[in-house]
Order: structure tokens, then C-alpha cells, then sequence
């Protein structure tokens, strides 16, 4: 190839390589915002009977204020709640290892610093601030230490008020069945329009009932405002300390003794007829809940023998007496003078209530819808024997001492004690999850608090049309094959040149 030519191949090429570059300049481009990444948070839910922890996310980018956010994963912590652990410096942070290292392992390496941490407490530690709060300052203390020793941001360890416990599990309930928003055939999330429903927890040492109501609520007390998805919800909520399913069963035993007189034998007939145990007193009586009716003179250590005698009607009268239904200062009441409107739409009955229900129909194959219904399932069950439970349900031995007596106590508390009756008792449904994600606080607490959370921004980037993308690939193409041939005939030129000297 003579010189002109090589100049000629060069100049072309320089022309195509501006060429190019005044088109990608020059070529129409959009700009594309690029999905967000995700936040995470966690929630470790510390209530009476046993700590679990919840991973959440949602997209850095948030509708009307407040995070989509969608259950990641969950971990159960072994043994009691942190309030079990009174006495024993150390153990309550410890308890939460475990699950602290699954929080590292569940949520992405590059997140974990920004990923906030919160531990809420719930009536187990309320009663302990009761009784010894040197003690639950302590725990709450140790385990703010163990959550600030992983790699999160860690955000405080609180016991929650019974309002707070209330309310969030009130919206996680409406959150997980879309009554706030819902995701639309058009490709992105909408206001459902939907009417909320209420919401019924039965935890270890506490129950909450939470719902919307259009009537006044006559004590402020019980009234808790939250905005939600560009919304405002006022609701009527509340907490009754010590009528969880674990204190119930002692209030209901701690009466029975004092009943009969304080005797070394006591008959209960919420257990079944062939069921006999002994206990020390202070497994009763050394709580806030049953502290008042302690025998005088009071030894803790004294060993008391229980005898079960499987009769429905006497552990209904006698469960009944650790409510009262006489007085009431409002216009209306639960029990214990406690303002309540008129009960309203449906009804989700989760933790304890689930479980109860869930018994009640697998031991007696009755389809609990009715009222009616649950009182025969409640007296059938209430007349078996621990040997017949025992074959219905093998796997669940542990608990079958107590299901008549919970049964009874939910009948008690929901019938009378929240007046739903024979309608509006069958609006309420029992379910343990929703979705993929389970019913409880933690996860109405993360909505609430991800309005909180510093949103990231979103990433712009530029984008050509398809036209044009192919266009410029094609040209790019020619530049690329036009060099290389070019290169092969200077390398051809060099051979021949060199070959022509030898």
C-alpha cells in the first residue's frame, strides 16, 4: 500500500471517530431514574414468654411519608422473655446472640451499618418495672450493650406502653390485608379505599383490643391518632396489664387458692379430671398481678398439691371472678371501669387467641363460627381427659393442662367482657399470619418508625432510545472492523517491505 494511501485510510478513520463522537453529543437521550436500593430494619420483639426478631425492608424511596415494607425474615430467640432473666447479669443480652448473628447473614454486608436496630418490650417487662425496676433498667441496659456490640445502628431498647403495643398491632393487621394501600393493576401501589379492622392480641401478661370508631371516646386514655399513606386514623385502644393468657391462668389459680381457704390441696376444675400437679406458692403469688391475694401468714417456699376435676360450669363461674362486669363510670364498659364504645366491623384475633382457636377446632372437629359454637367446643373440650388430649393432639403435651382454662378465659373475655355477641362475633377471624409475614406489633412499629428514616436518593441515569443505540453500535462496528483492517495492511506493508530488503 503506497503512503497516500495509508493517509487516506487514516484521515477516514479520524473523520469517523468525530463523526461518532459529534453524534453521541448531539443524539436525543432520556434520563432514567434508577430503582432504589433497599433499607432494611430490625425489630426484636421482647415480650413475657420469649423474644422474637423480625428483619423488614423496603425501597429507599417511600409512598406519602412512610416505607412499603415487607417482612425479610425472622428468628426466634430460645428460652423465656428478658424479663425471665432478672437476677442473672448478662443472660438477657446473651439470650439474643443467636438471632443477632442471622440478622448478619439475612441482610446485605454493605447495609448493616445502616440498618436500625429497636428492642420493645412489652407487659413482662412492664410488670417487672412494676415490681423491681432497678432490674428492668438492668436488662434493658444489658441488651442495648449486646445490640450495640454487631454492626447495626442500634436505636434505643424501650418497654412500650400498652397503647403503643395496641395500635401498631393494629396496623400491622390492616397493613398485611391492604386496607391502607393496595398494589394496582396499572403497576404501582393505590389507596385500597378499604374500611380497616380491628385488632385483638392476647399476649403472655397482657391483652390489647384496638379499633377505628366513629363515637367519642370518653377517655382520652384510650384514644391513639396515627398518619399512615397520606392518612389520619384515630383510634380507640387499650391494654389490660395482667389479663395475658400466662397471668390469667394465675389470677385464676391465686383466687382458687384463697377461695378454698388456703388449703394444702386445691381443686381446680378448669384442669382435667385425671390431672394432678404440685407447685410452690410463689410460682402464683410473687407477681404484681397476684401480689394482693397472697395467704397470711405468706411462705413462698410452701408446697401446694392441685387436683383438676374437668368441670365447665364451676371453671366458668370461678374464671369469671377475676373480672369485673358491676361498676362503670362512663356510658359504657368493658370491665374493670373501662371505657369501651360499641364493638364495630371485623376483627383479627392473633397470637394466644390463634393458638386457643386452633386447639379448639383440630380436638373437637367443630368449625368454630358462632358464638354458640365456641361454647361447645369450650365445654367439650373442658370435659376431656389429658389421656384423650394426648391422642388428638400428641405433639402439643406441653400445653394441654391449660387449654380449658384459656379456652374458658377467652370466652369470658371476649363475650362479656368486650360484648361481642352472637353477630359480630362472627366478623372476627384467627389467623397466627399474613401473607408472608407474621401478626403482631413489630411490624405496624417499623411503618410508624420508617417516616423516620433518612430517605435516600434516587440515582439518575442517561439512557438512549433503541434506534439510536443500535445506530451508533453499527458505526462503532464499522470503526472497529476499518481499523483492524487498516492494522493488517501496515503489518502486510512491514512484511513485504522487509522481505524486499533481505
Amino acid at each position: 500500500m503506497d503512503k497516500p494511501c495509508c493517509k487516506f485510510v487514516a484521515l477516514a478513520t479520524l473523520l469517523l471517530f468525530a463523526i461518532v463522537s459529534i453524534l453521541l453529543l448531539t443524539v436525543h437521550i432520556d434520563e432514567m431514574k434508577e430503582p432504589p436500593e433497599y433499607m432494611y430494619g430490625i425489630v426484636l420483639d421482647a415480650g413475657s414468654s420469649h423474644t422474637a426478631m423480625y428483619i423488614y425492608r423496603w425501597p429507599a424511596d417511600k409512598l406519602n411519608g412512610t416505607g412499603v415494607v415487607t417482612q425479610h425474615s425472622e428468628c426466634h430467640v430460645k428460652g423465656g422473655g428478658i424479663s425471665s432473666y432478672a437476677g442473672q447479669p448478662g443472660a438477657a443480652g446473651r439470650s439474643l446472640e443467636v438471632c443477632l448473628k442471622q440478622a448478619m447473614r439475612d441482610i446485605p454486608l454493605d447495609r448493616h451499618r445502616r440498618t436500625p436496630v429497636y428492642l420493645g418490650a412489652t407487659a413482662g417487662m412492664r410488670l417487672l418495672d412494676i415490681s423491681r425496676p432497678d432490674k428492668s433498667g438492668q436488662i434493658l441496659l444489658e441488651v442495648g450493650q449486646k445490640i450495640k456490640s454487631f454492626p447495626f445502628s442500634f436505636r434505643g431498647a424501650v418497654i412500650l406502653s400498652g397503647r403503643e403495643e395496641g395500635a401498631y398491632g393494629w396496623v400491622t393487621v390492616n397493613y398485611l390485608l391492604e386496607n391502607f394501600i393496595k398494589y394496582g393493576y396499572v403497576g404501582r401501589w393505590l389507596n385500597s379505599g378499604k374500611e380497616t379492622v380491628g385488632a385483638l392480641d392476647l399476649g403472655g401478661a397482657s391483652t390489647q383490643i384496638t379499633f377505628e370508631t366513629p363515637e367519642t371516646i370518653e377517655d382520652k386514655k384510650n384514644q391513639m391518632n396515627l398518619r399512615l399513606y397520606g392518612h389520619e386514623y384515630s383510634l380507640y385502644t387499650h391494654s389490660y396489664l395482667c389479663y395475658g393468657k400466662e397471668e390469667a391462668l394465675r389470677r385464676i389459680l391465686a383466687y382458687l387458692v384463697k377461695s378454698q381457704d388456703n388449703s394444702s390441696i386445691v381443686y381446680h376444675p378448669c384442669y382435667p379430671s385425671d390431672f394432678t400437679d404440685v407447685f410452690q406458692l410463689d410460682k402464683v403469688f410473687d407477681s404484681p398481678c397476684t401480689s394482693s391475694w397472697r395467704p397470711k401468714p405468706y411462705n413462698p417456699h410452701a408446697w401446694i398439691t392441685i387436683k383438676g376435676t374437668g368441670d365447665y360450669q364451676r371453671c366458668l363461674d370461678n374464671t369469671s371472678e377475676i373480672f369485673s362486669f358491676n361498676r362503670c363510670t362512663f356510658s359504657k364498659c368493658s370491665f374493670n371501669e373501662v371505657f369501651q364504645p360499641n364493638i364495630r366491623g371485623s376483627f383479627v384475633a392473633f397470637s394466644a387467641y390463634f393458638f386457643t382457636h386452633n386447639f379448639l377446632q383440630r380436638s373437637t372437629g367443630i368449625n368454630i363460627k358462632t358464638s354458640d359454637q365456641l361454647q361447645e367446643a369450650v365445654l367439650a373440650v373442658c370435659n376431656m381427659t389429658i389421656e384423650e388430649m394426648n391422642r388428638k393432639a400428641p405433639d402439643m403435651q406441653r400445653y394441654l393442662k391449660d387449654y380449658c382454662a384459656v379456652a374458658v378465659y377467652i370466652q369470658v373475655l371476649m363475650l362479656r367482657g368486650y360484648r361481642f355477641d352472637e353477630h359480630s362475633f362472627q366478623n372476627v377471624a384467627f389467623q397466627k399470619r399474613a401473607g408472608e409475614a407474621s401478626v403482631g406489633w413489630a411490624l405496624g412499629y417499623i411503618l410508624s418508625v420508617s417516616s423516620l428514616l433518612p430517605e435516600e436518593p434516587i440515582e439518575v441515569r442517561k439512557g438512549l432510545h433503541r434506534g439510536a443505540w443500535i445506530g451508533l453500535l453499527f458505526l462503532l462496528a464499522i470503526l472497529f472492523t476499518a481499523t483492524l483492517c487498516y492494522t493488517a495492511l501496515l503489518v502486510l506493508q512491514k512484511k513485504r517491505n522487509n522481505g524486499g530488503v533481505s
